[in-house]
């Protein structure tokens, strides 16, 4: 690892170059601390870059949910650090929370920031800047059980036309494959009045639509005194009615309850979008994975969404070859995945996290066997996302175009409430706002092309 001093030293000084480059892996959460990070700094006189090698500091918020996720992390930050070997780098996040031995041993990293600290990483990038002095190698302490929700400032919130607002953070379930619990530490969440005034802040900002998003969003509020919950929440939102729609991003098959469902599908602010973890449709590697429910309870509640919302896109996480997945639990998943009303899957074969009561359990799906079923699930996963999309030519829907423009075809793009993908021609006028459009036709990679309608 480099000494700090040294970065005073390096050709174009620091102190009089304050452009910055940030780059994510993993989740959504990930993503918005990072456009928060950004927005910061900029409202620090800060500059982003999109080149890293144009950079003079580099900021990778890292992700370490499986292994391959931690590799991930390891190869992105040498890529960087090759790319533009003399910019100051710093790893944050989950991976520098839970391995920062790993990371202080690759040479060219100055900085390690865990997830207790990450809210300070700004200030730490400018006092390493502006200081002459030697910084201190790593900010990573322990995520406290006590630790509060700690915000970013409702003026900074990027420049998604969708952007994400992270209303909780942490996790208590402890599922068997995962290290989150260790890496963010336990449930916290924003306070609901908090909530609002981002979301008012979002409306001021022009924004079409708020994603809110979370850790272990279904635990909302459970920590606060008074606690609070996710459904009295939205419930708050909906009274405010902002000018915006709001959406929902994972939630828990058990914690997405019938009053959720019938709270969505009677309101005109909320997205029909829900995307339910599944991980297996078979009860006894539900309970290895040490997940609080079974199949049955998952089936249920995705038909109450279909028939509450029959237009709602619905999905799933599945995770393939859990140690003892035998032939016939698989079958079990694909069974109901093929029953269940849902519109599209994200599949993962298992990958052991070394810290996790998983990697230590054996019985393991053969790696050729698990790619197999992987690929059962995934074609399953399109031609279900087929037959939804096509559901939708020559119809009408309400879209929010995109800030970019489709790289393949120089096309606008958005989203409708439901999650579907659209393509558009029309003038750069029609960025971040909500328009009507007809859809015309599907392309082969699951794109709808739409047309403008007139007011």
């Amino acid at each position: 690892m480099r000494a700090m001093a040294a970065a005073n030293d390096r050709p174009g000084s620091l102190r009089s170059d304050r452009s910055f480059y940030c780059a994510t892996l993993g989740c959504r959460v990930n993503q918005y601390e990072t456009e928060s990070l950004a927005g910061r700094l900029v409202a620090d006189g800060w500059r982003q870059s999109s080149q890293p090698e144009q950079a003079r500091v580099i900021i990778v918020n890292t992700c370490t949910v499986t292994s391959r996720a931690s590799m991930q992390s390891r190869q992105e930050l040498r890529r960087l650090i090759r790319i533009n070997p003399h910019a100051l780098v710093v790893a944050v996040g989950c991976y520098a929370q839970t391995e920062p031995e790993a990371l202080r041993a690759l040479d060219g990293i100055d900085l390690v920031v865990g997830n207790s600290d990450k809210h300070r990483v700004a200030s730490m990038v400018a006092d390493c800047v502006d200081s002459s002095a030697d910084w201190p190698a790593a900010q990573v302490r322990p995520v406290a059980s006590n630790l509060p929700f700690q915000p970013f400032p409702p003026q900074i919130c990027g420049n998604r036309s969708r952007p994400f607002l992270k209303i909780q953070d942490g996790c208590n379930q402890f599922c068997a494959y995962c290290i989150v619990p260790r890496a963010r530490g336990r449930s916290r969440s924003m306070p609901p009045d908090d909530v609002l005034q981002h979301v008012a802040q979002f409306v001021r900002k022009g924004r079409s639509e708020v994603v809110l998003t979370g850790i272990h969003l279904g635990c909302y509020g459970m920590d606060l005194t008074p606690p609070h919950s996710l459904e009295a929440l939205l419930a708050q939102i909906d009274r405010m009615q902002p000018a915006l729609r709001v959406r929902l991003s994972s939630i828990e098959p058990h914690e997405l309850t019938p009053a959720i469902i019938e709270q969505i599908a009677h309101s005109r602010l909320f997205c029909r979008h829900f995307h339910v973890p599944l991980q297996s449709g078979d009860d006894d590697i539900l309970q290895r994975m040490r997940r609080p429910y079974r199949a049955a309870l998952f089936k249920q509640r995705t038909q109450l969404i279909r028939r509450l919302m029959p237009d709602a896109a619905i999905g799933a996480d599945i995770i393939v070859g859990f140690p003892g997945e035998t032939e016939a639990a698989f079958e079990r998943t694909l069974s109901l995945v093929k029953d269940a009303p849902l519109t599209y899957l994200h599949v993962f074969p298992f990958s052991p996290r070394q810290g996790t009561p998983a990697a230590k359990m054996r019985r393991r799906t053969p790696v050729p066997e698990c790619k197999a079923r992987c690929r059962r699930l995934r074609d399953l996963g399109k031609f279900k996302k087929q037959a939804f999309y096509r559901r939708f030519v020559g119809r009408e829907l309400e879209i929010v175009v995109e800030r970019e423009r489709d790289r393949r075809h120089g096309l606008l793009k958005g989203v409708s409430d439901n999650y579907l993908p659209v393509l558009l021609k029309g003038p750069d006028g029609l960025k971040n706002h909500r328009v009507r459009v007809l859809i015309d036709r599907i392309d082969g990679y699951h794109n709808l092309w739409a047309s403008v309608l007139a007011d």
